[in-house]
């Protein structure tokens, strides 16, 4: 019982049963929450069923707070999930780090976050460093791992499909993995074993030099 697929094939059909998933079935079941416990790992960023937009209506759903601070096209909310972009040494946080804000201060303009009870400060300049992490590429997942992974799968997904994404994001959860999606796109992913491959010019360019 730690591992399950269900069968869905259309993108809205996908983001609507990861939503029941994290706010209902699995917290139920299993008792996990949705904040700590729980990760969505998503082939790609842009789509219905990407990380933007899954992290937009998760958002919606389990954090509809008021308070909150908008940089670009993001808002950030009081309580949300975030992720560290990059490393900052001076902080002391680290591409890939997950954790709570913990505070907004409009007037000083300043946001905290609680990374596992470190307290991090950032200025409304520093946010392009963050970002919403309720759903993460499988990409930027490599080296987590969590309690329970969500990872949709469908045939949209067709150019990022393949063998080793596939097993990084299951072997991301420590408990619990579901993938929700259709036979088809994980057939692909199963039978798409890419090694990439780089090539260079540098011997034709070193030939033209001499």
């Amino acid at each position: 019982n730690d591992f399950f697929f269900i069968e869905k094939n259309e993108p809205e059909e996908v983001v609507n049963l990861i939503l029941d998933l994290l706010t209902q079935r699995i917290p139920k079941s299993f008792n996990y929450d949705p904040f700590y416990d729980i990760q969505v790992l998503v082939p790609t960023n842009k789509g219905v069923v990407g990380v933007n937009n899954l992290n937009y209506k998760i958002q919606d759903i389990l954090n509809p707070s008021s308070q909150k601070v908008l940089k670009g096209s993001m808002q950030y909310r009081l309580n949300d999930k975030i992720i560290q972009l990059k490393n900052n040494y001076e902080k002391d946080v680290y591409n890939g780090d997950i954790g709570l804000i913990s505070y907004i201060d409009s007037e000083m303009k300043e946001i905290k976050v609680d990374f596992n009870d470190k307290i991090v400060s950032y200025n409304f300049f520093e946010l392009d460093e963050i970002s919403l992490s309720y759903a993460i590429s499988i990409h930027k997942s490599q080296g987590s791992e969590f309690k329970c992974v969500v990872i949709p799968i469908l045939t949209s997904h067709y150019m990022l499909l393949q063998r080793n994404l596939l097993y990084t994001a299951i072997t991301r959860a420590r408990e619990l993995a579901v993938i929700v999606g259709n036979k088809k796109a994980i057939g692909i992913a199963v039978n798409k074993n890419i090694v990439e491959k780089r090539y260079t010019n540098l011997r034709e360019l070193l030939r033209n030099f001499n």
